[in-house]
């Protein structure tokens, strides 16, 4: 039988935007030993002559980092259940290096997981000039704004490359907070959240899958609240003749989703600067990221740089609806090949 959550939810995770601007403790600027550290790491992963991919924790040693980042994943799974990380000198590295300093950090966090058909597993956050109207078109791959999300990991790391000219602010919420209010405003639609629902594969499905998915938003199970939304999934879904209409208090519920985690009162906004690094848990916080403007140069467009991750079995809880990533297949474009391919035509 489902546990369902009747009463507010307290914890370490609860929190309302304005609250955390009152102080910077959930944010953390790498100290000069620290970078070291990170340099000393690079060089010896390039040294171990293997390919990122198969680089271990051993591979990308961190004495002095190491423990700042058993911090870190303390606070991801106890804490605000995000941590914001400033002060990576990108303008030393090369694009290559940087993907190599993030992923090694990563190495220490969990373990990378497919974040699209490709089997990307350092994913690239730049506009393609893909449409943003095409059912098929993963929209970080745009400048549109991104509405209010989970990702399909345990946590996710962004780290920023570049800012475009405006806009792009990344914006975040507690999912427990979020909850708490939708049982105060609308408690009738509560038990929908452990319903199942229908979401759309975005035309990533394996061989053989349907192109949509059966999960319910929500699960509560030993005091923990596992909240996994993407409400463009849920709505593009509604696409497939086999699936379900959505009834009008499903409808409801998705829209108070929406206004709760899209209001000021609840959300944290911060807008990265090269060399900013937020690793969030997906259970705990819900992410978005409002629309850009970029430069016309493609050597001055906006870019970030994601990880997706199962965490650590000394870590993690177990509980996560989504951890593996998403299933890949033959044919199809990676990130970069795309942006190379974008930034080949900004260029003629």
């Amino acid at each position: 039988m489902t546990s369902i959550a009747r009463q507010p939810l307290q914890t370490s995770a609860t929190w309302l935007g304005p609250e955390l601007l009152e102080n910077d403790a959930w944010s953390r600027r790498l100290t000069r030993e620290q970078i070291a550290d990170l340099e000393n790491a690079l060089i010896c992963a390039k040294d171990s002559g293997k390919s990122m991919r198969d680089l271990t924790r051993e591979d990308f040693p961190l004495p002095v980092l190491g423990r700042e980042i058993a911090e870190w994943m303390q606070s991801l799974q106890s804490g605000r259940g995000f941590i914001n990380v400033k002060g990576l000198p990108v303008d030393r590295y090369d694009a290559e290096d940087i993907g190599w300093i993030h992923w090694g950090l990563g190495l220490h966090m969990g373990k990378a997981v497919s974040q699209n058909a490709a089997g990307d597993l350092l994913g690239h956050v730049r506009d393609t000039g893909a449409d943003p109207n095409d059912t098929s078109v993963r929209l970080y791959k745009t400048r549109v704004e991104l509405g209010f999300h989970s990702d399909g990991s345990d946590l996710v790391g962004l780290l920023c490359i570049r800012q475009g000219r405006s806009g792009g602010a990344n914006r975040l919420v507690s999912t427990t907070a979020l909850y708490n209010e939708i049982l105060r405003r609308r408690s009738d639609l509560i038990p929908l959240l452990y319903e199942n629902f229908y979401w759309d594969r975005n035309d990533e499905q394996s061989e053989g899958e349907d192109p949509f998915f059966r999960l319910p938003i929500c699960r509560y199970h030993e005091s923990k609240l596992t909240f996994f939304y993407i409400p463009w999934y849920i709505r593009k879904a509604q696409r497939h003749a086999q699936v379900p209409r959505l009834t009008q208090q499903q409808t409801e519920l998705l829209d108070l989703i929406d206004q709760i985690a899209e209001d000021p009162t609840f959300y944290v906004e911060m807008r990265l600067e090269p060399g900013e690094i937020n690793y969030l848990k997906n259970n705990a916080v819900l992410h978005a990221r409002t629309e850009y403007e970029d430069f016309d140069e493609s050597e001055r467009k906006r870019h970030l740089v994601r990880l997706w991750l199962t965490a650590h079995d000394e870590w993690a809880d177990g509980d996560a609806f989504v951890q593996q990533g998403i299933p890949t297949k033959q044919g199809v474009a990676a990130d970069a090949d795309e942006i190379a391919r974008a930034d080949g035509q900004t260029n003629h």
